[in-house]
């Protein structure tokens, strides 16, 4: 009998080591993928911060262009539109003094009534400057109360009188008593803005029509003139901040008055629209609810 005798403790443990070895190369290969998946996520969500950066300096750069932009306006149209009234407050006053007579009365109240018009121009500048900086603040806020509508239409109607243009007449068909639970202030400046422009922008001899109503569940005011109208490429940016059309160059105005309407009646619950031909006039209407929260 011949018998062989082989040791294979040797060949189990290399197995053992082998299968250790294995077992350490897989967990090294698990641990590296969750640490690339991690230092992937954090990767994206840096590119994602790194955009999101890119977006909010892009938008903060338009913004800053854009208020620069807006200064540059205002610089431009405040020294231009201070410049005219203040020009015929002193020639007013200086003309003044030359009729010391009796008899020269009509004349003296004539350049009175220059020097009434120019520092009504000078306060509404003023006010809308203040009310667009009130308002693209969110520091206003409507103080509702009920109103009669009608009885606040016709104070502002007689207020305007004063600037209107040598044979211009205001006409008010008001319906049946109509009352609105509203910010007295913000109504009085939309139809003070809405009227003045109707004076302005309409010729001697020529009739502003303001007409009220109720349709449906809303309270609806329009003012229609018949002065020298807006472009349809002047339509699309009629309420934004500072704007003026193309045709209205040589008369004065800051461009912010629509822009406030409209914010105001956005406060209000309300719109506004308009309908315009040149050389034939404009009509702009605007909408209250009755129910107004």
């Amino acid at each position: 009998m011949i018998a062989f005798v082989i040791d294979i403790t040797e060949r189990f443990e290399q197995q053992e080591r082998i299968k250790r070895f294995n077992a350490e190369l897989k967990s090294l290969n698990e641990s590296l993928e969750r640490k690339v998946s991690e230092r992937t996520l954090v990767l994206r969500e840096a590119l994602q911060e790194l955009e999101n950066s890119r977006d909010e300096l892009s938008i903060s750069l338009e913004k800053e262009k854009e208020l620069n932009e807006m200064k540059t306006r205002f610089i431009s149209m405040a020294s231009h539109e201070f410049r005219t009234p203040l020009s015929t407050i002193m020639s007013s006053v200086s003309l003044i003094g030359k009729y010391p007579k009796e008899e020269d009365q009509d004349k003296r109240e004539k350049h009175i009534n220059r020097i009434k018009n120019a520092v009504t121009g000078l306060t509404e500048i003023l006010n809308d400057f203040l009310s667009i900086g009130k308002l693209e603040e969110g520091r206003i806020i409507a103080n509702l109360a009920t109103h009669d509508i009608n009885g606040l239409i016709e104070e502002v109607i007689t207020e305007v009188q004063p600037i209107c243009k040598a044979g211009q007449y205001i006409t008010f068909t008001d319906g049946k008593p109509l009352e609105l639970m509203v910010d007295k202030q913000m109504i009085r400046n939309v139809m003070f803005n809405l009227l003045s422009n109707a004076i302005k922008f309409s010729p001697e001899n020529s009739t502003i029509r303001v007409v009220t109503g109720r349709i449906d569940e809303h309270v609806v005011i329009s003012v229609s003139d018949e002065g020298i109208g807006i472009s349809d490429d002047d339509k699309q940016s009629l309420f934004e901040r500072f704007f003026r059309g193309r045709n209205v160059s040589n008369i004065q105005g800051t461009g912010l008055g629509l822009h406030i309407v409209a914010k105001y009646l956005e406060l209000l619950h309300g719109d506004i629209s308009f309908t315009s031909e040149l050389g034939k006039g404009t009509t702009f209407t605007f909408r209250i609810p009755l129910q107004n929260a």
